[in-house]
């Protein structure tokens, strides 16, 4: 199948109009080779150790959640170069799909809510709010952590838990915070806490269930999605950072 004929399934799936702002002009098509494809790789972000391993398995395609470029680049760096060597060495087309994919039904969010087990699931802008059996914030953290294999850190000690606001990704931030307390949820689950969100949580358990575990179920559940939909062979490639916790 040519590589035209798939960008109308991903858009679809994930519509580039819901995407953030910040992410105009930096999703889609990344690095367009113009090829037929008749593997796909899937991964949550466009690593080394990634494209080498997408190169291993043959892919034509890697699809990611994050974007090998961001920022507008004057110069590349070694990096950069190392990157896109491995790419187009072996004719990589890649594509991402930001908080485009975050926002999407069956997305991010969804998938983290799933994974949670949350019931009435609430659709939001960017997170998503549902419902658990009442407990405290150590047996929600606990059921967080073996949900996504991850370890987690928590501030705010309950035992009336009920309604759980999950964001994957960095989510952690005062407006997001503000939204969670609108909505009366007693426990947010997000990634990459700060002092700053502590000292404004008030009442509010928050649970750090980390980045990459946050986010990387929803890249994981895609692949059956698009073998489903484009008759191809689709691989989830792992590359977790394991950060250590001492």
């Amino acid at each position: 199948m040519h590589l035209s004929n798939i960008i109308p399934v991903l858009e679809k799936i994930a519509p580039p109009e819901l995407a953030a702002d910040f992410d105009i002009n930096r999703i889609g098509l990344n690095l367009d080779l113009d090829n037929d494809v008749k593997k796909i790789a899937v991964a949550l972000d466009p690593t080394d150790y990634v494209l080498n391993r997408a190169a291993e398995i043959n892919a034509d395609l890697l699809i990611t959640h994050h974007t090998l470029i961001f920022d507008p680049v004057n110069s590349i760096s070694r990096t950069l170069a190392t990157s896109l060597q491995i790419a187009l060495d072996n004719r990589i087309s890649l594509y991402s799909m930001h908080t485009n994919f975050d926002r999407a039904k069956g997305g991010i969010n969804d998938v983290l809510a799933k994974r949670l087990g949350l019931s009435s699931v609430q659709e939001l802008d960017m997170g998503r709010i549902g419902e658990v059996p009442v407990c405290s914030t150590e047996t929600l953290a606990n059921h967080v952590a073996k949900s996504l294999n991850t370890h987690v850190q928590y501030v705010g000690e309950r035992d009336d838990i009920k309604r759980v606001m999950v964001f994957g990704g960095s989510g952690f931030r005062n407006e997001y915070l503000g939204i969670a307390k609108e909505h009366g949820v007693e426990a947010y689950v997000s990634s990459e806490l700060k002092h700053d969100v502590i000292r404004s949580r008030g009442e509010l358990a928050l649970i750090d269930a980390t980045h990459y575990a946050t986010e990387n179920p929803g890249m994981e559940e895609l692949c059956p999605r698009l073998a489903d939909l484009l008759g191809l062979d689709v691989e989830f490639i792992h590359h977790n950072p394991f950060i250590r916790v001492i």
